[in-house]
Parts: structure tokens; sequence; C-alpha cells
């Protein structure tokens, strides 16, 4: 895949930067910035529900702790897994907050413990994304995660099979649907290509430097890699300009796409504005697509 194909945005946990992530409210806003994709993340409730959350804990971003404070596990955790859907129904949702010192993790974002957001299903948020495509005329997708897929499978769930599954019932099958499936487990994301037989876009999440091997194992089921924004960078040379990896040339060599995370204007990874972070990503790097908290800067970057 050349990386002059169309640059693409990913709505990372919605409009992340502007409400509460993986609300339904984050994700009306993100819609509304027509970004090419909206990603949901996905964690199994006690009663088998997919429930779009970052993580298998409940305690960084509601309010489980004064709702259900006795259902704490003996590390003082708060597991998705250990609520049914109608029991995770009664719980806000807040902007994220580090436990250890109970501040905001990005404390400009809109205010913890204001107004009232929930948790809900991929169900319904497929529906609402599908239901806005019919009544505005557009074609957003959709760009779900399979969460810690090892930790279900310790609990007796098969999240990857139930997800799948609801997918298909939603019309999305085949690489030419509107949907792209993502996880970080290399082994659980090739068992949804070569056994559970998804013809979806896949792409592989990945989180440690570029290894040879395993891009090249990565090409055999993935259509796609999803690098952290610092594995783009080498370095800098005695001038201090940006020495890139090869990590995007390497993928494009062997056909995958590459969709890079995490584009945030609020946390700049040291480079003075969000639009250089965009340039060195889409220009400098090359890469196909960016996972954003800040869809509407970015749709606007690539307009110019």
């Amino acid at each position: 895949m050349k990386s002059n194909t169309k640059k693409i945005v990913i709505a990372h946990r919605g409009a992340s930067g502007y409400l509460p992530e993986h609300t339904m409210e984050s994700k009306a806003m993100a819609y509304a910035m027509k970004p090419d994709y909206i990603e949901q993340d996905i964690v199994l409730s006690k009663d088998n529900v997919p429930i779009i959350i970052h993580d298998i804990y409940l305690d960084d971003v509601t309010n489980v702790l004064e709702v259900y404070p006795k259902r704490v596990r003996n590390d003082d955790r708060f597991y998705v897994i250990d609520f049914t859907y109608n029991e995770l129904l009664q719980l806000n949702v807040t902007e994220r907050f580090d436990q250890k010192s109970n501040k905001m993790v990005f404390p400009k974002r809109f205010p913890a413990g204001k107004s009232h957001f929930r948790l809900h299903s991929l169900q319904d948020e497929i529906e609402m994304i599908q239901g806005l495509n019919k009544s505005t005329g557009n074609s957003i997708g959709i760009y779900p995660e399979i969460k810690d897929p090892e930790f279900h499978r310790k609990n007796g769930k098969d999240i990857s099979k139930i997800v799948i599954d609801i997918l298909s019932n939603y019309g999305y099958k085949t690489k030419s649907d509107n949907c792209i499936l993502q996880c970080f487990d290399a082994k659980e994301l090739k068992r949804m290509r070569m056994e559970l037989k998804s013809n979806l876009f896949l792409t592989q999440l990945i989180e440690f430097p570029k290894d040879e091997k395993l891009l090249l194992d990565y090409a055999t089921y993935a259509d796609a890699i999803g690098p952290w924004i610092k594995q783009l960078i080498k370095g800098f040379d005695e001038n201090g300009q940006i020495i890139y990896s090869d990590l995007v040339n390497d993928a494009h060599r062997l056909g995958l796409q590459v969709h890079a995370y995490t584009f945030r204007a609020d946390q700049l990874e040291n480079i003075p504005t969000f639009e250089k972070l965009l340039e060195i990503g889409f220009i400098g790097a090359g890469i196909d697509g960016a996972f954003t908290d800040h869809p509407d800067k970015v749709v606007e970057f690539l307009k110019k």
C-alpha cells in the first residue's frame, strides 16, 4: 500500500479532547467533525454485553466507588467484567483521572464530575453511527478495538468471537465494509483472521520498537499496523533535524498501511505546535492515518 493513499482521521475515543472519552456525547461530537472513523474500545460485562470503555477497569473514568463500594477486588480495582450491563448503566462517566494522585490526566479538558454521562454498549454506538450516516448522508466508519482478550479468556469469555458476530450482524463483514478491527494482542488478531475467519480490515497495534520478523508476520494476516507516534522518529541529527525511523517505509513495502496513535493538541511530545506534530506524522513519516483526540483539528489540517 503506497503512502499516497487517502489519509484517514480516526476519532480516538470520540472527540475525547472535548468531552469525556467513549461517551455517546463524545461520539456524536466526533461524528459532526467528519472524521473517517470513530474508535470503540471494547470490554465485556458480566452478562457478555460489549461495553465501550478504554480499560477492563471502571475506577479511572466512573464513580463506581460511590455506587458500588463493596464490589472492589483484592487489588483495590473495580472491573467491568464483575458488573451486568444494567448495573453499569447506573454509573456516571467522568473525565479520566489518575488513581494515585486523584488528579485529572488532562486538566484543561471537560471539568471532572460535571454533567451526566453514561456507559453504553457496542450495539448502542453502532446504531447511532449508522443512524447518523442515514440521516446525514455521510459514510463514517467504526474502528473497534478488542481489549485484553487474554484477560477475558481467563474469565471464560471469547470477546473476539462475540464482537465479530455482532459486527457481522450489523453488516460489517469484509474489507469493503466501513469497519476496521484492531488489537494489541498479535496472537489474537491472527486468530481473528485464521480461526474466526474474519474478512474485515485488520490493524495490528504495536507498542514496541520495530522487529523485522514481527513485521513480516503481521503482513501475513493484518492490513495495517498502529504504532505509537514516538516509533516514527529515530532521533535528531547534530542540527536538531528529525531522523525518521524506517517503520513506515518498511510497512508500506509489505503492503501494510500505518495508522499512528495518539495525536493530542494538549500533549505535544516536546513538539512546538500541534500542526508541526501532524506534519511530522503525515508529511515527514508518511503515515496513512492518525488516531486523534482532536479530530476537527486533523480534518482541517488535511484539508490544507
